[in-house]
């Protein structure tokens, strides 16, 4: 189970625990190795971590550099997927829910290692689906916004419906074409909640090399592209 840590991820697996098709060997989420936390979301791996211990399936972390580019990121990943199928896994499923091009690449990926993609939430109405997470009794929270769709004050905010009605109208209701991304912290599959305070809200630019990550505090003239987080804190860390 490709896991972010965020709502579509969660959704996903919701519905994959829920068919009894699968059986959901290990959740695999790339971090930030020189940061410690979630590639894209900021999310602290002291978290992720928690979030693994309420679901009650096995971690596997994909630890990258700080300023990956796409083929190191491919390569990391090539072998991550091959150690993954030789322990049995023979499937890899993903929350992505209309973006083709993105799925053609992660299918064409796979394909290298004889791994089938699984895409439960694909081509679903995306207004329904924010809907019905906060229907099934999934908390959330906003921790990362591109500031050129939605402005710091979304980050930090829950993923309610009161939320939903505020964002502006060219925003993806899913957030899907990556307005926002989001940290769940309690729902219908988890054991119990998971405790965090909100500490400081950050600005940092998109790395402009080509990789993945969007830590680099390097600001670069070609590039506007911002982002604003908000750092949740693990009690007594």
């Amino acid at each position: 189970m490709n896991w972010s840590g965020g709502k579509d991820s969660a959704l996903a697996l919701y519905h994959s625990l829920r068919s009894e098709r699968w059986d959901i060997q290990t959740l695999l989420t790339s971090v930030n190795e020189q940061f410690g936390r979630v590639s894209m979301h900021g999310v602290r791996t002291e978290l992720l971590t928690a979030q693994a211990e309420r679901l009650g399936i096995p971690l596997t972390l994909l630890k990258l550099p700080g300023d990956v580019s796409m083929e190191e990121y491919d390569d990391r990943m090539q072998t991550t997927l091959q150690a993954l199928t030789q322990q049995g896994s023979t499937h890899s499923i993903f929350g992505d829910i209309f973006l083709e091009d993105l799925r053609q690449y992660r299918e064409e990926q796979l394909k290298r290692v004889n791994i089938i993609g699984a895409f439960p939430l694909w081509q679903r109405n995306t207004t329904e689906l924010i809907h019905e997470f906060v229907d099934l009794g999934f908390r959330a929270v906003l921790v990362c916004v591109n500031d050129k769709q939605l402005g710091a004050e979304f980050v930090g905010r829950e993923l309610d419906l009161d939320l939903l009605r505020d964002l502006p109208k060219n925003v993806d209701p899913c957030g899907e074409n990556g307005e926002y991304h989001s940290f769940v912290y309690d729902g219908p599959i988890f054991s119990s909640p998971i405790s965090f305070t909100k500490g400081d809200i950050v600005r940092r630019t998109y790395a402009p090399s080509g990789g993945t990550d969007c830590h680099s505090d390097q600001a670069d003239s070609r590039w506007d592209t911002g982002f604003w987080y908000q750092d949740l804190v693990v009690p007594g860390l």
